[in-house]
């Protein structure tokens, strides 16, 4: 009945809103915190061998359950989902945001200077708290954050005008990103990071993990109705419509986000995941 990935319950602890449901040695409330580091691991179990879950992007609303060995116990306020992270990638201090990263990644500079020594570069996504904008010697104008370091002005905008793109075009600006198991980033990704990400960017949310989209996100259709911006689902895996002949997907033959024949990618693919087996309108 209750998925560890999205209930945070063990037998020692649990979130308060599980009091009466599950059997644990005291609830939570938690506490509010931010993610501080440009992308954080999430993973099942507080090891860092441990294969992750997904990640946490810069900015990101987390609520902290429990701090113990350098560990915190976490739950993502955009999806939900439960995981381990070091406390050196939270901070419970940082300001609100107020602006989204858009590109697929961007630097951060010391100060508004292109030739500076980047300090991080920061995923599509990454939410940031400007406090103003200035032009720099070469006349491209940044944003500065409350800490004194800056970005291209152009590479974010504000949360609140986040909604109304198409998400399709979105998820194009990852063709080639390296694909990694768990990734949510412009970093690396996987097949539902890109779904939930891109979507994420028109203002929409998703699950984090395929069954959990194949599960729920959108309405389920048929496949003679696929058009452009639909889903395709097999065991493991999900693939975004670009046109009724074209996928776009993180895979793990190529490691890399791309393009694909639709009829090609089902022969392809059916010899280890079989054929698709659903489709639905996000």
């Amino acid at each position: 009945m209750f998925d560890r990935r999205l209930h945070a319950f063990r037998p020692d602890i649990a979130e308060a809103s599980l009091k009466g449901k599950v059997e644990a040695g005291r609830f939570v409330e938690g506490e509010k915190a931010r993610i501080a580091v440009p992308v954080a691991p999430l993973r099942p179990a507080p090891d860092a061998i441990r294969g992750i879950d997904t990640e946490l992007l810069f900015g990101e609303d987390i609520t902290v359950f429990e701090r113990r060995d350098g560990w915190c116990w976490v739950k993502a306020e955009s999806d939900g989902y439960v995981g381990y992270l070091p406390e050196t990638s939270i901070s419970s201090s940082m300001s609100e945001p107020t602006h989204i990263v858009l590109p697929q990644r961007t630097f951060l500079y010391p100060e508004p200077e292109l030739r500076k020594p980047y300090v991080s570069v920061l995923s599509m996504g990454s939410r940031v708290r400007v406090t103003d904008a200035v032009e720099g010697p070469r006349h491209n104008r940044y944003v500065v954050l409350e800490d004194g370091t800056a970005i291209f002005e152009k590479h974010v905008k504000p949360i609140s005008e986040i909604g109304g793109d198409d998400y399709v075009d979105i998820a194009f600006r990852f063709l080639e990103t390296p694909y990694l198991w768990g990734g949510r980033s412009g970093l690396g990704i996987d097949c539902s990071g890109l779904v939930q990400l891109s979507l994420m960017m028109t203002g929409r949310s998703a699950p984090r993990d395929t069954d959990m989209q194949a599960a729920g996100l959108g309405e389920p259709i048929e496949r003679e109705e696929l058009r452009r911006g639909d889903l395709v689902f097999w065991p493991g895996h999900v693939a975004i419509m670009k046109d009724p002949e074209t996928i776009l997907h993180a895979n793990g033959n190529t490691m890399s986000v791309v393009r694909e024949n639709f009829e090609a990618a089902i022969e392809r693919i059916g010899w280890l995941y079989d054929r698709p087996t659903g489709y639905r309108r996000p």
